[in-house]
């Protein structure tokens, strides 16, 4: 692990010149207020084990966003509020579907419809079949819990390296309200609202809207507008139903929309395609311009989302036994327009690629449908055997089409390979000779250059079913002392069809485009069973120490995307994981401290190795081997004073390649045993100060935050990144930070809001070619103001 003093010098100078002027005024206050009984913390409970627990009680590594930090950090969407975890690290992609988490440098990205998460995301206790469903926006969110770690026992397959656990406001009995709107800078905008209240006796509901607008913060000098921007709306309605006969009923109904013309890759290194306002302050590969905020593209990178959701959680009361059922039905419909040639120029010349720049434009709908039903019975807790058993059954089918519009190709004589075809099957010319086959292209006029454009379109379609039985369980050996053990039995079933036609009349090859056609299906089964035991030891009433030993597990799949081919139809084995965790958390009215180390070995890793196909760079799916994750983890809570809340957390993780396997087939292949996982940084960790100044007509809350990630190596598993490369993301800080004026209890408050105080300028995705960048929103300075009113 290498540590950055310098960086990391600056950003404590930093954070604690803010902590100092924060302390003069905690000093005034503390004095002020010493008289005053202390109001400590508020118990914090989660459902991290499916009770509701307190956090400091389950032997679990979990970190916790409440509703007042997810306020704090005025985040559009969950990439916002990663920073505030530091065992998660978010990769972003040109659309949700293709963005990811990690956890503990693990994380599965794949283009693949055919493949699953390893990072389990989880709304209002429904698991979601792919975590980009949850990327579309945050609102009236209760806490968000990080589960750190295999979860298969009562998470399933989906959770090899964590879970994230996202839990909405049940409905109150009584009647209130809220809205608010946010207005930063750029055109943005962001509007919620919400009533909640009792319809009758018996039934609670509660109704919540948002809608939010963003023009975007890089001008495309093409058009000369901006883009990388969003439009949201959505609305959210819950009834939660007092059935009689120690029967509560929660109906959960969801609609969600977004347009947003995201997420564009940066050209922050030459691409050597043009010569714009758009081309890079830059020498050449990894020397990266982070100031660049342009493109120059003719086809508008562009997502359109559209998620319903309808779920049905019945609670039973069976003596001393609780009995849960969780029905649930999602739909996701997801169209993604791509510029893959990235310049606005490319496609235009009568020269044959790759002389000249190259057209590459997608267009892939897709739709996923998602029905899961779980069923579980709990025990009473107190006793000496606390457990719960369930049943879990999911399925999930998807279609997709994706059409790309290319330049016609001919660095390898594809072209008049493909008119001779064309000659032998469409007008049955038995083996055409040479002459006949440029006889036929002099006389039909046809040629094969950058700007004769021809296009192909695969129609893939997959079918996840999975079933599952579990139990999890602790036995009380006296008071202090717990064992803890779990189980899960699952299996698995996946299909896939692929069908790939040209649409060129002569089926020519283009850039990234084949020219033959595929009619390819397969399907494969898996079973597992996953254990978990360990134990837990209260040392004190304030502290306990707990250590584990799971095991996780990843459903097989498919590299089921555009360009496949016939080495792809193998399946991809399952991802085995075997986890060691001991932790230590401390709890007392003003403070709450975790701390967990933890190691865990993985075989074969599914994972995208990059390769070059027809002149364009893709990521093939594959098991790529073994990896190991290993470190330290710790999160604090303290409440210095009634008006101080100081809360951070730190994780340092070395997530390596222990043996990398070379896919068979793979045409190119540099992977090495030891290197970095992608998107894993060494060391990350925040801090977050909140100063609460009373007054006699308003209450005024100073919050500021800072956050260290460490430098990323953003390339394929088993390659090295070092400073210079173009997969190496440097390490960055930032502060972020706003003062809110409240008034009557609460009721109005204004929150003059500052992201980026120092404009630190940062890259968070490598997106390939040598020369292609995310840069997020965050990476800027930019300031705003909310008004929220609750009634």
């Amino acid at each position: 692990m290498t540590f950055k003093p310098s960086t990391i010098q600056q950003g404590l100078t930093k954070a604690l010149a803010l902590s100092t002027c924060l302390a003069f005024g905690l000093t005034a206050n503390a004095q002020e207020n010493s008289d005053a009984e202390s109001q400590g913390l508020e118990k914090i409970t989660v459902t991290s084990q499916k009770r509701v627990e307190n956090l400091n009680e389950v032997p679990v590594a979990v970190s916790v966003l409440r509703e007042a930090q997810i306020n704090s950090a005025f985040a559009a969407n969950i990439e916002g509020l990663q920073a505030l975890v530091p065992s998660v690290s978010f990769r972003k992609g040109n659309t949700t579907r293709n963005s990811a988490i990690t956890v503990r440098g693990i994380g599965t990205i794949s283009f693949s419809i055919a493949a699953e998460p390893s990072v389990s995301t989880v709304v209002d206790n429904v698991v979601l079949g792919r975590s980009g469903q949850a990327f579309v926006d945050l609102y009236d969110l209760e806490r968000i819990e990080v589960l750190r770690g295999p979860q298969g026992t009562l998470f399933g397959k989906n959770a090899s390296a964590g879970v994230v656990n996202m839990v909405s406001k049940r409905p109150t009995d009584t009647f209130e309200g809220m809205f608010e709107a946010t207005l930063m800078e750029d055109n943005e905008y962001r509007l919620k609202g919400k009533v909640s209240g009792a319809l009758n006796d018996n039934v609670n509901g509660s109704l919540t809207f948002l809608k939010s607008q963003f023009d975007g913060y890089i001008e495309n000098v093409f058009n000369n507008q901006t883009t990388n921007g969003y439009d949201k709306e959505g609305v959210r309605a819950m009834l939660d139903v007092d059935a009689g006969n120690d029967t509560d009923i929660l109906f959960i109904f969801e609609s969600v929309k977004s347009n947003d013309n995201c997420c564009a890759d940066l050209e922050l290194a030459p691409s050597g395609r043009h010569n714009s306002e758009a081309s890079p302050n830059s020498s050449g590969p990894g020397d990266l311009d982070l100031d660049q905020r342009f493109v120059d593209h003719d086809f508008e990178t562009r997502t359109i989302d559209e998620h319903t959701a309808f779920s049905i959680q019945v609670d039973k009361e069976l003596g001393d036994h609780t009995l849960t059922s969780i029905t649930a039905y999602r739909s996701w419909s997801n169209t993604e327009f791509r510029e893959g040639d990235f310049t606005s120029t490319a496609g235009d010349a009568p020269f044959p690629v790759f002389g000249v720049p190259f057209q590459l434009h997608d267009i892939g709908p897709q739709e996923w449908d998602q029905i899961s039903q779980e069923l579980r019975i709990a025990s009473p807790v107190g006793g000496a055997f606390d457990y719960q058993a369930g049943f879990f059954w999911w399925n999930q089918q998807s279609e997709r089409n994706f059409t790309r519009d290319a330049s016609c190709q001919n660095n390898n004589g594809q072209f008049p390979a493909a008119i001779g075809a064309y000659l032998e099957n469409t007008l049955g010319v038995a083996n055409p000779t040479d002459a006949q086959i440029n006889d036929f292209i002099a006389s039909e006029g046809l040629s094969c250059n950058a700007n004769d454009i021809v296009s192909a379109t695969a129609f893939m379609e997959t079918e996840f079913k999975n079933w599952a039985l579990f139990a999890d369980a602790k036995y009380h050996i006296n008071d202090d002392l717990r064992l803890l053990f779990g189980a899960r039995y699952t299996q698995d079933d996946i299909s896939f069809k692929h069908n790939r036609r040209s649409n060129d009349q002569y089926s020519r090859t283009g850039v990234g485009v084949r020219a033959f056609g595929t009619d390819f299906d397969g399907s494969t089964d898996e079973s597992n069973t996953s254990i978990k035991f360990g134990g837990q030891y209260d040392i004190s009433d304030e502290s306990m120490v707990y250590a584990t030993y799971s095991q996780g597990y990843k459903g097989p799949a498919f590299n089921v995307f555009y360009n496949m081919s016939e080495k792809d139809t193998l399946p991809i084995g399952p991802e085995e994981s075997d986890a060691y965790e001991i932790g230590y958390k401390y709890a007392t009215s003003d403070l709450i401290f975790n701390v967990a180390a933890f190691r865990t070995d993985i075989d074969g890793f599914q994972a995208n190795n990059p390769e070059l196909l027809d002149g364009v760079f893709i990521t093939r799916l594959t098991n790529a081997g073994s990896v190991t994750t290993e470190g330290i983890e710790l999160d604090f809570m303290w409440q210095a004073t009634d008006n101080f809340l100081l809360t951070g957390g730190l994780s340092s993780v070395d997530a390596v390649v222990d043996q990398f396997r070379c896919p068979v087939g793979l045409d190119t292949c540099d992977g090495n045993s030891g290197a970095d996982l992608p998107f894993s940084p060494d060391l990350k960790y925040s801090l977050t100060g909140e100063y609460v100044m009373e007054m006699d007509d308003m209450d005024v809350f100073f919050n500021t935050s800072y956050v260290y990630t460490d430098d990323i190596n953003a390339g394929g598993p088993g390659t090295d990144a070092n400073p210079g490369d173009v997969t190496f993301l440097p390490d960055y800080a930032l502060i972020n930070a706003s003062v809110a004026f409240s008034f009557d209890d609460d009721a109005y408050r204004v929150s003059l809001i500052a992201k980026n105080l120092t404009d630190e300028k940062f890259v968070t995705t490598y997106s390939g070619d040598n020369f292609r960048y995310q840069i997020p929103r965050d990476a800027d300075r930019h300031f705003g103001v909310q008004l929220r009113v609750n009634f």
